[in-house]
């Protein structure tokens, strides 16, 4: 932690783990989709509370940030899983065979 704070690389650092997160979180609003459909969303709203408590808990700055990150991320996840769905209607994203989908029941 002295080595970023020394060379003030720690917003740069902190910037490239915003970056990965949310490169992460890409692929789980998928793959949660995919299996679980948009029940997956409450596992994002919980991730995001826990990570909002944790990095209200958590004493250093930098730590405490890259929770915030992900917590925010699991908040937004949550908005991705809905307009996900949206994207396998359309065709965009292969649709789970063994799931029914909504607009499946449409007549």
């Amino acid at each position: 932690m002295e080595f970023l704070t020394e060379y003030r690389i720690a917003g740069l650092v902190i910037g490239v783990c915003t970056f990965l997160i949310i490169g992460v979180f890409h692929p789980l609003v998928i793959k949660g989709e995919y299996y679980f459909g948009t029940k997956c969303k409450w596992w994002f709203l919980a991730a995001g509370i826990i990570g909002v408590i944790a990095s209200v808990l958590v004493a250093d700055i930098f730590y405490s940030s890259l929770i915030g990150v992900f917590a925010f991320s699991s908040f937004w996840s949550i908005k991705e899983v809905e307009d996900q769905q949206e994207r396998v209607r359309k065709g965009w994203f292969p649709r789970n065979p063994r799931r029914t989908y909504p607009w499946d029941n449409k007549q």
